[in-house]
């Protein structure tokens, strides 16, 4: 399985982390993953001078196009996602066709989406309750 990791720029700085915990668990099973989100803030400033097209600001509201194109066109077979509440990934996830995403804050959850709705993406909430330990 090919699996695409999705993250907006407020939980750029956790991006190595989710990437890293992901590939621990799931490379030892054969699955690929593929890092395809905002890695770094460019800027230290949040304002929108600071962001261009060599300096994008990747939103929730991107990683529902970005899910759709790579689940569609058959880059990926499933995408891990989120942003700070998991709730705006959630969202933006769900309004395309062929993205059938979940809202992911505790193992059960996980399991339970995938056994009931059988989806394609998983949004998490990277700023509730992620603290020491969060991976």
């Amino acid at each position: 399985m090919k699996i695409a990791v999705l993250n907006e720029f407020s939980q750029a700085p956790k991006n190595n982390i989710i990437v890293n915990e992901l590939k621990k668990v799931v490379e030892p099973m054969g699955h690929e993953v593929y890092n395809a989100a905002m890695e770094v803030p460019l800027s230290t400033e949040d304002v929108p001078e600071a962001y261009t097209e060599e300096n994008p600001r990747l939103t929730y509201l991107h990683l529902g196009i970005q899910s759709a194109l790579l689940l569609n066109s058959g880059a990926v077979d499933f995408v891990i996602t989120g942003c700070g509440t998991g709730q705006g990934a959630l969202m933006s996830l769900n309004m395309y066709p062929g993205v059938v995403c979940g809202y992911c804050i505790e193992p059960t959850d996980a399991y339970l989406f995938l056994q009931i709705n059988n989806g394609n993406a998983l949004s998490i909430p990277y700023a509730k309750g992620f603290g020491w330990g969060a991976e």
